[in-house]
């Protein structure tokens, strides 16, 4: 078929009339799908169901150091947690922190300090300054953007690539010492899927920043989230960045929350040692020590990396088949010039661009039809995509069966919407 903005009035109203009638019979059917957010459905959280057959007698529940962790103390996670999630990710043990389940809540904790008390390089706390802005990468992650607007500061886009953000846009802006940071999604970014270049993480490393204490807010969420062995690699940044002096520039996240249980996993926080200094007698006073119960669990469960690495494989078979039914789905849209899209290698997100003005229509349609997306405007701050294009695509939660027809749906919407824009701009229909 050729591409929609080429078709003659009467083509293009016989496609509308089609696509109008084949949407009026999926509403009919009273579906409720659910493509909005990244959650494992109850297949994949069964691969870790292991987990909560631990045996756990007092014997094991004393660390490598001979503390119970049963009880108080360990303020910064156990030694072996530790060197579990260093080994993993290829990170320094002494550069390792680890928190409770929720990597997120230690991003929010890390800036609400670096507001009240500064960080490494500051001349005074960040809330005594005026007019502070920070680097979102778009489409991004809407959580992150969240986090810095409640804080006070400015939010300014730049574009995510192939190979990551936009870095001559990103070397422009932090000329300015009012910007503080930058977020970033390194590997399979969200939603895009995409992967940071060796060239983007060596230009975030040694970039020159007006301000002494700018910091990477590097949130390596999917780290080992590969669909298969061939996964994508991502440069270490903090080798880069100890090259050029900049280490204290990197605070580092991560988690097990899509690895074994959501709200029940493990979260890491990694910096150099002199942000940890500055940072330990502040997390004293918020905590006397998090789960280190769960932490045994994992390492007993889990072992070592290469156990790790077979039970992510065991979930790729699943994610990646979903992922393999959306992206099949969306092919039929090839050709038509109405959207485009990602195609990640690993991850938990596909971000999909509609085709100008239509993504909110796109919204409504699936809404009508019983689907649930995320928020048309949410990959951006503030939440406004300026463009009106860019939806997200969740895979992982529906089943396979649901998923198929939720994809169905979508390319429906998609077309259904581009065609409406079209017959309007082209004063077709009013």
């Amino acid at each position: 078929m050729k591409k929609y903005a080429d078709l003659t009035k009467e083509e293009l109203r016989a496609e509308y009339e089609l696509l109008k009638n084949k949407y009026e019979e999926y509403k009919m059917r009273n579906l409720s799908l659910d493509l909005s957010r990244g959650k494992p459905n109850s297949d994949q959280l069964d691969v870790s169901q292991g987990l909560m057959n631990v045996e756990m007698d007092k014997e094991s529940c004393k660390s490598l150091n001979g503390v119970d962790c049963r009880n108080y103390g360990i303020l910064d996670g156990l030694p072996e947690m530790k060197k579990f999630y260093a080994d993993v990710l290829g990170l320094d043990p002494d550069y390792v922190t680890i928190g409770g389940n929720s990597s997120l809540q230690l991003m929010y904790d890390t800036l609400t300090r670096a507001m009240l008390f500064g960080v490494v390089g500051s001349l005074k706390p960040w809330c005594q300054e005026q007019g502070l802005k920070w680097i979102c990468v778009v489409p991004g992650y809407d959580r992150h953007f969240k986090i810095t607007e409640v804080l006070g500061f400015e939010l300014l886009s730049v574009r995510m690539t192939e190979s990551g953000p936009d870095m001559d846009a990103v070397e422009e802006l932090v000329k300015d010492p009012k910007v503080k940071g930058i977020w970033c999604v390194p590997k399979y970014s969200n939603p895009t899927g995409n992967t940071y270049s060796d060239e983007t993480v060596r230009r975030l490393a040694s970039m020159k920043c007006a301000a002494p204490d700018f910091r990477i807010m590097w949130d390596n969420a999917y780290a080992v989230h590969d669909f298969n062995e061939n996964g994508d690699k991502l440069l270490n940044i903090f080798d880069e960045a100890k090259k050029y002096g900049n280490e204290d520039r990197i605070f580092y996240f991560s988690s097990t929350s899509k690895i074994t249980f959501p709200g029940g996993g493990v979260s890491l926080f990694a910096a150099s040692p002199k942000n940890l200094k500055q940072i330990s007698p502040y997390l004293g006073a918020q905590t006397i020590g998090y789960d280190k119960i769960n932490q045994l669990r994992h390492l007993k469960y889990f072992k070592n990396k290469d156990n790790l690495h077979a039970h992510m494989m065991e979930l790729a078979k699943l994610i990646g088949k979903k992922f393999d039914i959306v992206l099949a789905g969306l092919d039929s849209l090839s050709g038509l010039g109405v959207a485009q899209w990602t195609k990640p290698n690993g991850g938990y997100f596909i971000s999909l661009d509609v085709m100008p003005g239509t993504a909110k229509m796109v919204f409504e349609y699936m809404k009508g039809a019983g689907v649930v997306l995320t928020p048309v405007g949410a990959t951006f701050p503030y939440g406004k995509d300026p463009e009106d294009k860019n939806l997200r695509i969740a895979p992982t939660y529906p089943t396979d069966a649901d998923l198929k027809l939720a994809v169905e749906i979508l390319v429906l919407s998609v077309k259904l919407a581009a065609a409406q824009k079209l017959l309007c701009e082209k004063k077709f229909i009013h």
